[in-house]
């Protein structure tokens, strides 16, 4: 989905060897200013689209708000800027938990965060996820379909929402893989959609630590990545009972944590 401010993806002017002068296509990085309450909590740099799912995305996976029901409303208020209201009741003082030091680049989810204390948050009990390996083999295949930014630009990761049945409910895309995460669990938090304990989360990336962190704070029990852990993230997989597979290609992948039928 686009942007009122700016498209996912723009023309550039290329020189190109050796054919000679020609145009190609490339992803949009800008920044997006998210605040609560009217305070800046953050400034990330993201992909323009889906706005408001990268905003309510991180305020879930930071802690700040539980579901739909915590935020009255939420809106564009300038260009690159969301405002998130928060419901009466939601204690002020979560969006603290949000707060950014420095902004977040479009390579780290976690940069700017003052202390390593605050590196993980509070997580939901995970029940456990043994996919089945023709579900997990599948879903490369059909990701790729959905990926009309990547499909003609290659500089995008994606994240979706798949079911027991393999089926991709709700994909997003973005240039930063965290950011990805958040648009994808966002728009199932907007939706009103939160059964996060029957789906499973598919990254086109390497897992890092918080991609892992993201799942397990909003209940997410299977994270499947087309690319390598890292060690923290096996570390926090095993810790909260995810069941974490990573280098997912045509015929084999690799469990980390956890464990698949088949």
């Amino acid at each position: 989905m686009g942007s009122p401010n700016r498209p996912p993806a723009t023309p550039v002017a290329v020189r190109r060897h050796p054919d000679g002068d020609e145009h190609d296509v490339v992803v949009v990085e800008e920044p997006l200013e998210i605040r609560v309450e009217g305070v800046t909590v953050t400034v990330t740099m993201r992909t323009p689209g889906d706005d408001l799912d990268l905003a309510l995305g991180f305020l879930a996976t930071e802690g700040v708000i539980d579901g739909p029901d915590d935020v009255r409303a939420a809106a564009e208020v300038g260009p690159n800027t969301v405002d998130v209201r928060l419901a009466e009741g939601v204690p002020a003082a979560r969006a603290r938990s949000a707060d950014r030091s420095l902004y977040a680049t479009s390579a780290c989810g976690i940069c700017g965060v003052a202390s390593l204390d605050r590196l993980r948050r509070p997580t939901r009990p995970t029940p456990g996820w043994a996919p089945d390996s023709t579900l997990l083999l599948g879903l490369p295949d059909r990701l790729r379909t959905l990926q009309a930014t990547f499909a003609t630009t290659g500089g995008l990761h994606a994240a979706a929402l798949f079911d027991a049945a393999g089926a991709i409910g709700l994909v997003r895309e973005d240039v930063g893989r965290h950011n990805a995460v958040d648009k994808v669990l966002g728009a199932s938090l907007r939706a009103d959609a939160l059964e996060f304990d029957r789906r499973g989360l598919l990254v086109s990336s390497r897992a890092g630590f918080e991609i892992v962190q993201k799942a397990l704070v909003v209940g997410v029990p299977l994270v499947v990545t087309l690319g390598a852990p890292t060690s923290l993230a096996v570390e926090a997989a095993v810790a909260g009972g995810l069941t974490l597979v990573g280098w997912l290609r045509p015929g084999r992948f690799t469990v980390y944590a956890g464990r698949t039928e088949g």
